[in-house]
């Protein structure tokens, strides 16, 4: 396993609260940074990072700790690119030379991050960790003597470094001398026996040996040292199917399981394995979850089809099998297992025929491998290839990043994707699986916003101007829409609500037009969207320039729109509530928020491309407005454009929208 040097950060007081920019005292500023950044606490710490760059731009420091704190999200787009920035104002500066190798290996970018570490080994030509992942992007590159020539130069200068042994046995074990991989890795666990990968590249050594017995004790010592990682438990579990151990198979794939539900190895083979002791039941139910999350994988369609022919389930299995033989015209078994499901129905005549043409392929085959060639599809048929090789990999096409985003979408792993600030932001917020969702629509409420890590701007000119008029007792905020609120909450807006209803039945026809945006705003947040539409429209009927109403209608009408159940109704009113907010672009050019509501309405309609118009226009009224840029990101992603992606959710993480790392980390 690989890491990044710990950076070691003095632990000093915090200072002041933080003011305008010009008031802010840059250095103090990083000191803080730095010791947020000591605590693990990644998203303040950049925080701080970027109100020092604002402060003064010129300096290296604050550009390189918060690629250090990006690349600790899983942000290594973003951690190189701040790293250059460092770069540019300090050339010299060599810890950046190492952060941005790091993150550019991590990117597959292995001959770029090679030129770093050269660079960073012309300043300090014995430092351990640039010749380390110097040598670990060599082996990357198959540039194996180049590999051993590094690692050897590691080994003579620190002959007691573990971690440089281990990446060496990894090296022979590529070229295929494993008598040196062995001796690397006694040396490795000689010196640490809490390393893990020296056991699993014996336990890799040993299981291609067919010594079991061997390879199970390395892998119990790595599942002992991590006992949270899924795949150790998958090997484990294929090991101990090689001794004949189903029982302790099964659990190895059902506690890997417990910690990743969706882990379609271990329910592959979970499944195989239950088929093969005629658990017939459950597993069909795994393959059929297999294909629920990647309806292309071939082998988990083709087995269940098997599971279905042993079950009776002969119509079943025909649909299944005959969905591969569409797909894979050449695959000739398919069309004796179809025949099989013929046969079991009764169909002679197709039973033969789907016989003779799966002969006829095979004779074809052997006349003439090279024109007649059969299909064999790979048990990763459809499954989108690792993103993150790439330029020196081949690069993903829009379709398999659009279908790999798509499995996000629909994974709904924990439904909160707004955290307020406590200390559920700290750490490894990529870690946190959330909903590939876009931010919400910008509404107007009487509950005033969450606290945000990111500088997101509420100001909206007209209700500024309303609220320091004072027309009603209470303060109206321009805030995210929001959900979860207290029964407490709603029996106070219900009472709140018969009071401005009594205030308008008792104005003898002269409705106040703020009477009626308090009622309304009330209803929105009760919702009881009809009534509020009705309170919003008065409003625009005798006050067309009331932009306030425009963005409230158009929210409400939104909200309506999707609890319709006639379509025609609910097109009706999506199209009305993106008319609402054209309305109050016209009436204010600046009012970014009513930008990024079209944009979502249209996100939610899949229309990415004017989607993303929207969002670009909110971002150039606002470059500050991180909402925006998570959602542009989302329409990248959606249209398959991964580049494009991949940078509005860096930025979007810089400025505090917390999912973005995690979807960052999923699509890698």
């Amino acid at each position: 396993m690989i890491r990044f040097g710990k950076y070691i950060l003095p632990l000093l007081c915090f200072g002041l609260p933080v003011a305008a920019n010009a008031q802010i005292n840059a250095e103090q500023v990083i000191t803080i940074g730095r010791n947020v950044l000591s605590m693990d606490d990644y998203m303040l710490a950049i925080q701080y990072f970027n109100q020092a760059i604002k402060a003064k731009p010129y300096l290296a420091d604050p550009y390189f700790l918060r690629g250090l704190a990006k690349m600790n999200l899983d942000d290594y787009k973003g951690a190189e690119i701040d790293c250059t920035e460092a770069l540019k104002r300090n050339k010299f500066k060599t810890e950046a030379y190492k952060l941005r190798g790091f993150a550019r290996q991590q990117l597959g970018l292995d001959s770029l991050a090679i030129e770093d570490y050269d660079e960073g080994l012309k300043h300090d030509p014995t430092d351990k960790y640039f010749l380390f992942y110097k040598g670990v992007a060599q082996t990357s590159l198959k540039k194996y003597d180049d590999a051993a020539s590094t690692m050897g130069q590691l080994l003579r200068l620190y002959p007691r470094f573990e971690e440089g042994y281990a990446a060496r046995a990894s090296l022979n074990l590529q070229r295929a001398d494993t008598v040196a991989a062995l001796e690397d890795v006694e040396k490795a666990i000689k010196l640490n026996r809490a390393l893990i990968n020296p056991y699993l590249i014996r336990a890799d050594i040993e299981s291609n040996r067919g010594n079991w017995d061997v390879a199970l004790a390395d892998m119990d010592e790595a599942v002992k040292l991590y006992p949270d990682e899924p795949g150790f438990y998958i090997n484990r579990a294929y090991i101990r199917y090689n001794t004949d151990n189903y029982l302790g198979a099964m659990s190895d794939y059902n506690f890997a399981l417990q910690l990743d539900p969706k882990n379609m190895a271990a329910l592959f083979n979970r499944a195989l394995l239950r088929f093969e002791v005629k658990d017939l039941i459950n597993a069909k139910e795994d393959f059929s979850t297999v294909l629920s999350l990647n309806p292309e994988n071939f082998h988990a369609l083709y087995n269940r089809g098997l599971v279905e022919l042993e079950k009776g389930e002969y119509r079943e299995a025909l649909s299944d099998f005959q969905s591969i033989s569409r797909r894979y015209p050449n695959f000739y078994p398919v069309y004796y297992a179809i025949a099989e499901a013929e046969r079991n129905l009764g169909n002679l005549k197709a039973v033969g025929a789907n016989v003779n043409h799966a002969e006829s392929l095979v004779r074809k085959y052997v006349a003439n491998p090279e024109s007649n060639p059969l299909d064999r599809p790979t048990i990763a048929a459809g499954t989108p290839r690792n993103a993150n090789r790439t330029p020196d990999g081949e690069p993903e096409d829009e379709n398999e990043v659009m279908n790999r985003f798509n499995q996000l979408v629909t994974m709904q792993e924990i439904p909160q994707t707004q955290l307020s600030y406590n200390e559920r932001i700290k750490g490894r917020v990529q870690d946190r699986d959330v909903m590939a969702e876009p931010e919400p629509l910008y509404t107007v409420s009487f509950t005033p916003p969450a606290k945000s890590l990111g500088g997101v701007t509420n100001y909206f000119r007209a209700l500024d101007a309303f609220n320091h008029g004072r027309y009603i007792t209470k303060q109206l905020y321009l805030t995210p829409l929001q959900s979860g609120l207290s029964d407490e909450d709603y029996n106070s807006l219900f009472k709140q609500a018969e009071t401005y209803t009594s205030v308008i039945s008792s104005s003898g026809g002269k409705v106040r037009p703020a009477d009626l945006l308090a009622r309304g705003v009330t209803y929105s947040m009760l919702k009881n969207y009809r009534a509020a539409i009705d309170d919003f429209d008065a409003i625009i009927k005798s006050n067309p320039d009331f932009t306030i109403a425009y963005i409230c209608r158009g929210v409400a009408r939104y909200e309506d729109a999707r609890m319709q159940e006639d379509q025609r109704l609910a097109m009706q009113g999506i199209a009305m509530a993106a008319a609402d907010f054209d309305a109050a672009t016209k009436l204010d050019q600046r009012l970014m928020h009513a930008w990024f509501n079209k944009g979502y309405i249209l996100y939610s309609q899949r229309d990415y491309s004017q989607a993303a118009e929207c969002f670009t226009k909110a971002i150039e009224l606002d470059p500050e407005f991180g909402a925006a840029y998570y959602n542009r990101g989302l329409c990248s992603l959606s249209s398959g454009k991964k580049n494009e992606a991949f940078a509005d959710l860096s930025r979007a993480g810089e400025l505090g929208v917390l999912p973005s790392y995690n979807i960052l980390k999923r699509m890698k």
